[in-house]
Formats: C-alpha cells, structure tokens, sequence
C-alpha cells in the first residue's frame, strides 16, 4: 500500500500555489486565529459530531426561546384586549341600568305628552 505524501510536503515546507490574489478569507482566519497552537496540524474529525450535536441543541433552544416569548407577548396582548372589552361591558351596562329607570324614562316620554302617575294603580277585581 503506499503511503500518504501530501502531509510530509505540506510539512517540509512546500504549500500549494492557490490561484487568483493568494488570500482568501479562509486563509486570512487561520492566520489571525492560529488554530494550530489550539488543534494542532487540523480539526480532529472525532469532535465534529458532538460539536454539531450541541451547535442543534443551542439552535433549538434559541428558537424555543424566540417562540415563547412570541407566545407570551401574544398572551399579554390579548389579555388587554379582555380589560378592554369588560371595561366597555361594564359601562354599557351602567348605562342601561341608567336608561331603564323609572325617573330617566319619565324624562324622555314627557315630550309626547305622557306623564307619571303619582298615586300607585288600583286593582279592579270583578265579581262573578
């Protein structure tokens, strides 16, 4: 079997030629970071799995933070709404229990001519 040459060149010294301006971003980040003092010669392949396993759990965990407190501001709007509609309950309320008054409705059927008895009706009995 024969053996990987790739490494020991890139050890020796000798780094492939990229073409266009020389720079890319990736190579800009690898010399401003130096992961070869943390990692060494790469990212060892063993950590990707548990590194994106947990990379899921903080996304999931962001969105269910985002979705609750979407939820939450929906349930305070809401209740508001519920204030809002039992405050104009309770004054159309007032406002009828008002109306319906035997003074307020004297009041209003005075202009057609229709006054209030001031003694209480009499019961008519008849007799058979």
């Amino acid at each position: 079997m024969s053996q990987n040459t790739f490494r020991k060149k890139l050890k020796s010294g000798n780094k492939p030629k990229s073409s266009g301006s020389g720079k890319t971003i990736f190579s800009w980040i690898e010399e401003k970071l130096d992961v070869t003092k943390i990692l060494g010669e790469g990212v060892p392949v063993q950590l990707v799995p548990p590194v994106g396993f947990i990379v899921m759990l903080a996304l999931i965990y962001i969105w269910s933070n985002h979705r609750a407190e979407n939820m939450v501001r929906k349930i305070e709007k809401a209740q508001q709404e519920v204030e809002d509609l039992r405050a104009d309950v309770t004054t159309l309320e007032a406002e009828y229990m008002l109306s319906s008054m035997q003074s307020e409705l004297a009041k209003k059927v005075e202009s057609q001519g229709i006054i209030e008895l001031e003694q209480p009706p009499i019961k008519i009995e008849v007799k058979k």
